[in-house]
């Protein structure tokens, strides 16, 4: 029925909402609250004292429906009983009052708890909060830390320890993330030491201090008790209820107005949504009023955050590039924030403001961010003019922000609803959702489908190329290791070669652009790599395709040359000579891009004026499932008549750091919602990455089981490698470490110091086996855990620096399309309450992150146990044997720590399954049995078994894949969660091992041999 049947009196009903239900804290299902135990006060009670004694409730009925429902004194029974009740005392007026009254100013911001004992002071936002986390997952006084972006705190004069701004006894950091304690000889003295660098220097051994002993002041979100006390149950009961939803909320409203209360957020027009994308459109001016918002949304948190970087007091480091322009090198504090992400090509604005020299300030764009060589940014200067190159100290540095690529998404936006030549008909409804017949397009199918230079193609790949070419609109699935690569240069080649003018080839990302104008130009095609004007300095693999440098190299135009020439040596030109030199550049810039085969630029490049007057029939955009809708539409406005989108909407999705614009549904790709209104992708099948063994788990769990093999085990054994992997046919294990997570300095991201050792100590060993430094990749999801571990290894690992520095550390995104022969993942949460933060985004979560990350011969995990302190949906041991025995690679691990399982936690997988009716993606649940013996896994003491024995064998492997299936039937993500759930139900009842023992019991992990 729907909600306009109930009519008009709807408007006048109210409903509890489940958030507002839960700031009453009470609960209406226990079943400690028996109705028979109602009670009732008597006369003597009531005016005597305190309700002792108790009436029950059936005496009460009896006394109300006596004669003519009189009470024997004759009083009417409703009025008596109304007497009554207005005569009790509800312990919930106490507690209405405990937060309204007059709280004292040390109160929490967010609760009103006001012991002193309890409650810290932030030095940043001069306000106090409590150290209890009432209904979030860390304490308050973190919660606010973190959201705040605040470090520094101080504790209150009538607390335990007096009032104290806590500080790292050697340096002085007043950094909390930074900081923890190291029990001294005596007892009673604790001493404060930052991370890195107190914490970890050799001078400690002397004093009697073990450095060894060292632990974070924050440990589970939240301040040790001994630090700060933890309010108890009760006091945090009759406080304050407030959500973590709430939380955020009065956050973003103290950046606007700092003495904001929780009241304030029940004001009009504060925190408004803006409206949700929807699956079809009416027309394209519905479609840009949606998106126009969302896209303005982003650019204005974009903005907030880039401007609210401003750091002081930066030393900088200055040297002379070969280009004869300054460059400066300084390192930043808070790169390690989850939030900022530095690229190449972006601006920085650099101020002197000391009085060793005149104030200055120049602008200059990022050559290098931080990697393994060091933490160092560099950026080149446009203009060395002034600069102050022989001071180091006293510097400021801004973010510049850039609206450009906001800008041209909004004009792509405007242009698809104003211009009716910006796509073709059939383009225009299909992505608006409208349902349209579908058109055949006339072409001469090649002979031979496979690209000259190019490798040849298998049989999904033919079909793709052949079916591509004869639609206005294809979408193409590629799960890694498929040759989504070459397959899409083969599809821009016979493009090309049709003649029907140059074809528009986009990415996201400027890495993902390199790489397919590289494919494309081995095909003999003529390629031109357009960049922004920012990056022209950067070199890349393809540089000699770059517009700029080809129209250096360029003989037809010898006036051009010259002034070129004459620009490099003086750096400057005079008015006329520079008028005459852009007017030449223009010139040869447009004979270049009317001559092309291709052009390849990102997805905003496409919005580049230079492009502006040119019209492209037909557009590739690859790895299209990255980039946000309003993205895609840039390329796609220039006259699109064919459009192919190229990626995998099971791996990682679009980057949105607005929140609001993400839960409104910028986060979700136009690949995405096309399938969702039905448009089946062309799924790539043939793997030639991963050793077989690595890839039966990402086939069976995302893609049904379709993905074949195109390499046997034998091609991806390395003879002469001297690494004992667990089972000597799977080159994979987890390696399950006792290390708890810690925030890292940033406050915004983590970091876990047991798993870094863990990760130095096995690429040690991979390294001594014989394996290059570059074959090595290093995959963790956390900033934080990245720039800990290239400290660490650098600094504790056991062979030469120079050999840990050539190891590549990244995060998945970074590794996304890249090779390497060992991956390492290092997961970084463990804690006590199972959150796994943004991890639990399907597609990042770390049963995801395994075969995205591209390994061809070995995958080794290390995190907490997973069946005790992850809630990872598909644990590990289902396709990792389990780690190998204590001593294995040098240290001993001891026996798992009991956490006891899950409880019940389930979540979805990264397939998609269908919804008609929104423009959201379900995602299915998968639940593996939780039963006692699974309990008793993780807390009972492990054996030390030979490692070949008591594996869990499944007896039916080849129902959790799907062979046989039709090319159509594999293009739909139908295979969902809970079917697997009941596939493994099947497989292990009906298995002997699972039925007594069930499962090999060694280090906290249970091991399964098969698939």
């Amino acid at each position: 029925m729907s909600v306009e049947a109930y009519g008009p009196s709807s408007q006048t009903l109210t409903f509890l909402d489940t958030e507002e239900a839960e700031l009453l804290g009470a609960d209406t299902q226990g079943s400690e609250f028996e109705f028979t135990d109602f009670t009732l006060p008597s006369q003597t009670q009531t005016q005597g004292g305190p309700v002792n004694g108790s009436v029950k409730c059936e005496m009460f009925c009896v006394q109300v429906n006596g004669p003519d429902g009189i009470l024997p004194n004759g009083e009417d029974a409703v009025v008596k009983t109304s007497q009554l009740l207005a005569e009790l005392n509800f312990e919930e007026d106490e507690e209405d009052t405990y937060y309204t009254k007059d709280l004292p100013v040390h109160a929490c911001s967010y609760c009103g708890i006001h012991d002193p004992a309890c409650v810290v002071y932030c030095n940043t936002s001069k306000k106090w909060f409590c150290n209890g986390r009432g209904n979030t997952s860390g304490s308050h006084i973190v919660n606010h830390l973190v959201r705040a972006k605040c470090k520094e705190v101080t504790l209150h004069k009538d607390g335990p320890l007096g009032e104290t701004v806590l500080e790292c006894y050697n340096c002085g950091c007043r950094n909390v993330f930074l900081l923890g304690f190291i029990p001294a000889k005596a007892d009673s003295v604790v001493v404060l030491l930052c991370r890195q660098p107190c914490a970890s220097q050799s001078s400690l051994k002397d004093i009697n201090w073990d450095s060894s002993q060292w632990q974070p002041l924050i440990q589970d979100r939240c301040f040790l008790s001994w630090l700060v006390k933890i309010p108890s149950e009760q006091e945090q009961l009759r406080a304050r209820q407030i959500t973590a939803q709430q939380i955020n909320k009065l956050e973003e409203l103290w950046k606007e107005n700092p003495t904001a209360t929780l009241e304030d957020l029940e004001k009009p027009g504060v925190d408004e949504e803006p409206q949700h994308v929807l699956l079809r459109y009416e027309d394209a001016y519905q479609y840009q009023n949606i998106f126009g918002p969302l896209v303005k949304l982003e650019a204005d948190y974009d903005k907030k955050l880039k401007e609210s970087q401003t750091q002081d007091n930066i030393t900088v480091r200055w040297d002379l590039g070969l280009n004869k322009k300054r460059i400066a090198y300084f390192t930043l504090p808070k790169t390690d924030s989850g939030d900022m992400r530095l690229m190449q090509g972006d601006e920085i604005c650099l101020r002197y403001k000391g009085d060793m020299a005149p104030l200055w300030k120049g602008i200059g764009h990022v050559i290098k961010v931080p990697d393994n060589y060091g933490d160092e940014i560099a950026i080149e200067l446009r203009s060395s003019a002034g600069a102050p190159v022989e001071v180091p100290h006293n510097f400021q540095v801004d973010f510049v922000w850039k609206s450009t690529s906001f800008d041209r998404m909004q004009s792509a936006l405007k242009t698809f609803a104003v211009d009716e030549t910006s796509v073709s008909g059939y383009i225009y409804h299909k992505l608006l959702g409208h349902e349209v017949e579908d058109v055949i397009i006339k072409c001469q199918l090649p002979k031979r489908f496979t690209a000259q230079g190019l490798p040849d193609l298998n049989h999904s790949q033919v079909y793709a190329v052949k079916t591509v070419l004869q639609r206005p609109l294809s979408l193409i699935q590629g799960p890694p290791g498929t040759g989504k690569t070459v397959t899409s240069a083969t599809i821009v080649y016979h493009l090309a070669r049709q003649g029907n003018g140059p074809v528009l080839v986009c990415a996201p990302s400027n890495i993902a652009v390199d790489q397919l104008t590289e494919k494309i130009h081995q095909t003999g095609l003529k390629v031109v790599r357009l960049c922004a004007k920012s990056r022209e300095a950067i070199d890349s693999p393809v540089s000699f395709l770059a517009l700029h440098n080809q129209i250096r190299n360029m003989d037809s135009m010898p006036e051009l040359q010259k002034l070129q020439q004459l620009k490099d040596e003086t750096g400057e030109l005079s008015s006329s000579d520079e008028k005459r030199y852009r007017a030449l550049k223009r010139t040869a810039e447009r004979e270049l891009l009317m001559n092309a085969d291709v052009i390849c630029c990102t997805c905003v490049g496409a919005g580049d004026p230079r492009l502006a007057k040119m019209q492209f029939r037909s557009i590739l955009i690859d790895e299209s499932t990255q980039a946000t809708e309003p993205e895609c539409m840039v390329p796609v406005v220039l006259g699109a008549k064919q459009l192919i989108l190229v990626g995998d909407h099971c791996q990682l999705g679009p980057v949105v750091m607005c929140k609001k614009a993400a839960k409104a549904g910028l986060s979700q790709s136009l690949f995405e919602r096309l399938v969702v209104l039905g448009i089946r992708p062309i799924r790539l099948q043939v793997q030639y990455r991963m050793h077989p063994a690595l890839s039966a788990f990402p086939s069976n769990i995302f893609y049904e089981g379709s993905l074949q093999n195109g390499v046997t085990a034998a091609d991806r054994i390395r003879k002469g490698f001297d690494f004992q992997w667990p089972q000597p046919d799977k080159p994979m294990f987890f390696y399950v470490t006792q290390g708890q997570e810690e925030i890292a300095s940033s406050g915004t991201s983590y970091l876990n110091r047991t798993e870094a050792s863990n990760v130095e100590k096995i690429t040690t060993r991979l390294l001594k086996a014989g394996a290059k430094p570059d074959q090595i990749g290093i995959i963790t999801p956390y900033e934080g855990q990245r720039s800990y571990l290239v400290q660490y290894m650098q600094f504790s690992g056991s062979l030469h620096t120079k050999l840990y520095q050539e190891v590549e550390i990244a995060s998945v995104d970074a590794f996304q399309g890249r090779e390497k022969d060992f991956i390492i993942l290092s997961c970084v949460r463990a804690n006590e309450h199972q959150g796994i933060g943004f991890l639990n985004d399907p597609r990042r979560r770390p049963s995801n992150m395994y075969f995205q990350t591209h390994d061809q011969v070995g995958m080794i995990g290390t995190g907490p146990n997973p069946m005790g302190s992850m809630n990872i949906p598909i644990p590990f041991n289902l396709v990792m044997p389990p780690i190998p025995p204590p001593g294995y690679l040098g240290q001993v691990n001891g026996p798992a720590a009991g956490r006891g399982a899950p409880k019940g936690k389930t979540g979805g997988r990264g397939g998609r399954q269908r919804n008609r009716g929104t423009g959201n993606h379900g995602s299915g649940q998968a639940n593996m049995p939780n039963s006692q013996a699974s309990q008793d896994l993780v807390s009972q003491p492990f054996s030390q078994g030979p490692l070949t024995q008591g594996y869990i064998t499944m007896s039916q492997p080849s129902q959790m894949s799907q062979p046989g299936l039709s090319q159509p039937e594999l293009s739909q993500d139908s295979y969902l969660g809970d079917e697997f759930k009941s596939q493994m139900d099947v497989a292990l009842s009906q298995d002997s091992t699972y039925q007594g023992e069930r499962a090999y019991q060694h280090g906290g992990v249970t091991g399964l041999s098969q698939y």
